[in-house]
This record gives structure tokens, sequence and C-alpha cells, in this order.
């Protein structure tokens, strides 16, 4: 996400932190660059005007032109102003009512239905008992999609109660209350476009259950159109907050930089992939960062203290200590790395990740990592855990029941030696267990 603008603002920002001193005019052409950037990444033409004012204000200074470094206090400055466009601070939803209850609006195809199912899988781990109701009734896939989610999850859902989308969210919050579930979440309809009609519908609803959060779900691919957007849900209906969907895909970065400033709507959330696991408290400073290429290691290890299994970890230590590791060990760590996201995901987090991603391409790729999981799949527990007995007639079974070739099998079981010597060397500890780096490397 971002690519393009991160990619133009990091290119304008070296080229003031390479000079030891600026004057105005470095200041100017510099602003100029970024002012096209922004617009480029299709960020509100008034965002823009004011987020460059507020920029130049502060660069053209005493503080810049009179410090050893002026060109980190200009990188400085541009992130500040970044971040409080975004918002500044974190925002947390307000759910102090039991059951509480959260509407989600938004246009058709923006990602409500996901958006609801992932939000019910974050409150879970939060410690909540969500309920989820589907009252998309002018799309019957949305109820069977919400109904999937809801089994998936484990969380009980209230649907095809009544024609009235209104009573379908009333009885929600009634079932909630008689099984003790502190939470419901609301999934309304949506349209291509904004009409008087399904404004007319979110009102009734909004009547029936007064929600205590009312969260916009918009496309991150919408650019500067979600302000406007999420300018009109606020005035119709009262926004608290927005959720910013398919972040994970061509945007651009022109949503996550103008709705805040426009509306002055917090953005709560992003959704960064399909699954439902897929969603991330939105943090103005972090984004800020991953803008700049600086990255957002935080999050990588809040997402690695909550993903990855730390008993696992503390065994394998163990064992590799014992040198003890075997295929079964390599599997499961791949695993536990795709708990992660896609690797192009990880780097994103990572400073200067917009430059791994290119040697990413050339050595680990996603279609590597299924296939190395493919061949370990297709070996018996008996094979993962002695390797040695691996000869020829099965390696023509493990590539026959992975769809590889012997070669591929070959390169597998190479890689793992490699990963058994590296993590022996390191004796278990520096590397917490975990694997080498170029463990997935294209020969």
């Amino acid at each position: 996400m971002f690519e393009s603008l991160t990619e133009r603002l990091t290119g304008v920002l070296a080229k003031l932190r390479g000079r030891g001193t600026l004057n105005e005019e470095d200041v100017t052409a510099a602003l100029r660059e970024i002012r096209i950037a922004l617009l480029e990444a299709d960020v509100h033409y008034q965002v823009v005007k004011e987020l460059v004012g507020q920029i130049r204000e502060r660069a053209i200074g005493a503080e810049v032109f009179q410090s050893l470094t002026p060109g980190q206090q200009v990188v400085k400055i541009v992130r500040d102003a970044l971040t409080e466009a975004m918002g500044g601070e974190r925002t947390t939803l307000t759910l102090e009512r039991r059951p509480s209850v959260i509407l989600l609006v938004g246009l058709q195809g923006s990602g409500k239905t996901t958006t609801a199912a992932k939000l019910a899988a974050t409150l879970t781990k939060e410690g909540k008992r969500p309920l989820l109701a589907a009252c998309d009734l002018q799309r019957p896939a949305a109820i069977d999609q919400i109904e999937q989610l809801a089994a998936d999850l484990g969380v009980p859902v209230v649907s095809r109660v009544d024609p009235s989308p209104a009573k379908v969210a009333a009885a929600a919050v009634d079932r909630a209350k008689e099984a003790g579930r502190d939470v419901v979440l609301v999934d309304s309809a949506g349209r291509l476009q904004i009409d008087e009609e399904m404004m007319a519908q979110l009102e009734e609803i909004a009547g029936a259950v007064e929600p205590d959060e009312t969260l916009l779900v918009v496309d991150a691919m919408a650019g500067q159109e979600a302000a406007s957007v999420a300018s009109t849900f606020d005035e119709r209906i009262g926004l608290t907050g927005v959720v910013l969907a398919k972040l994970d895909g061509d945007a651009r970065g022109g949503a996550a930089l103008s709705v805040r400033h426009v509306t002055g709507k917090p953005i709560v959330y992003v959704g960064t992939g399909e699954k439902t696991d897929r969603l991330e408290a939105f943090h103005p400073g972090r984004m800020a960062d991953r803008v700049l290429g600086m990255g957002d290691v935080l999050t990588l290890i809040e997402e690695a203290e909550a993903q990855l299994d730390q008993e696992k970890a503390e065994a394998l230590v163990e064992r590799i200590s014992k040198d003890r590791f075997t295929l079964q060990d390599f599997m499961e760590q791949i695993e536990e790395m795709q708990k992660l996201g896609p690797v192009s995901q990880i780097l994103d987090r990572l400073p200067g990740g917009a430059k791994l991603k290119g040697q990413a391409a050339a050595g680990v790729d996603e279609f590597d990592m299924g296939r190395t999981l493919a061949i370990l799949r297709s070996m018996t527990l008996q094979e993962r855990h002695q390797p040695s007995i691996i000869g020829g007639s099965r390696k023509k079974r493990i590539a026959r029941g992975s769809g590889t070739k012997v070669r591929d099998v070959n390169r597998v079981l190479s890689r793992f030696e490699e990963a058994k010597r590296a993590l022996k060397l390191m004796g278990g500890r520096r590397g917490k267990g975990r694997l080498p780096a170029d463990w997935l490397r294209t020969p």
C-alpha cells in the first residue's frame, strides 16, 4: 500500500537529508514535489493545501536552518504533519453499555460484511462476547456470507427473523441480552451510491437500537472520494468513526490521509487482508512512518506476540539445543511465519521495506513458501521425524503427492539441512528458535 506515494516522498526527503545546509529555495522546491506526490496519491485537494501550508510554516523557520541536521528536521516536520492529518492519537471504541451496539454502514462493495466478522474476531480476542446481526436484506448473499463467517468464528448470528432490517437489529439486541453477549455488530445494507431509501433504512435501524458506535466502512482504494462519502453519511446518521477496508490492495493513500481531515471523524481500524484476523488498530503515527518508508515495527511485534505460539517456540529452542530439530519442526515454523501474513505485508512494516520487496520477489515469494509446505505435508509423520529414511522411492511419492518434481523435494531437504546447521550454530538462543532469514531463498 502507498507504494508510489512512499517512493515519491522518500525520494524528495532523501535529497534534503543529504545536504549539510538548507535555504528557503530548497524547502520550496521540496514542498512543490510533496504537493504533486500527494495529489497523485488522490489525497483531497483541501487536505493537500493545508498540509503543505502547515509544513511550509514549520520548515521555513530558525529551528530548521540553524539545526545541525536540517534535512532530518524537515523529515520530522513532514511526519508530524501527516500524523496530525490522520488524527494524531489512536482512537478506541466506547463500549460501556451492555450490550453495546456497533452499527456498520457504507456503500455496497466496501467490505462491510467482512469487516463485521473481522471486528467480531478482534473483540473476541479482547475478551468480549460479540453477536452478529445480518441486516443487509437487499443482498441475499450477504446473509449467507455472514452466517458462514460467524460459524467459522463460533459467534452467534441473528438473521431472517423479520423482513424489516430495524426489527432484525432489535431482535439481535434482545438475543444478546438473553445470551449474555456484550456487543452487537449490525451489518447494514449498502447501495452502489448514496440514496434516500438507504439513508432512511439506516435511520430506522439507528432509531431501533441506538448504537454506541456508528462506523463507516470505506474502500481504501476510493481515494479522496471516501472523504465526501464519509461527510454525507455523517450529516444524515452521525458517524463516530471510520474503518478503512482493503488497505492491502492498490491503495494510493488518498483515503487514509483525507478522511479524518475532511470529516473530523477518526479512523479506528484498517483492514489488511481477506482473512478475519486481518484487522489492525489504526495508529496515525505508525501509519505516517509507513507512508514515509520508516516501517511499522511496533505493529509487527504486536502481531507476532498475538499470533505466534510462545510455548512452541520455547519447546523448539530446547530441541535445537539438543540437536533434535526435525522436518516436523521445520514445517511448523513455516506455518507460524504464515500467521503474520504475506511476505510483502511483513516487509511493508520494516524500515526500508520497499527496497527489500525487490529482493524478496527475487528470492522469497508466497508461491515458493506454499510449494515447500505442500512437499512437507505430503510426507508421513515418520518421514518428518526421521528425514534420513527418505530415499529415492519416497521422494518420488512425495513429489507426486505435492504436485512437484523430485528436484523440488531435494531442494526442500537441502534447505532443511542448512537451517538445521544454522540453528545449531546459534544454539537456538540468538534466533529464539526462529528460522534464519534466508532459509527460503531461491537458488
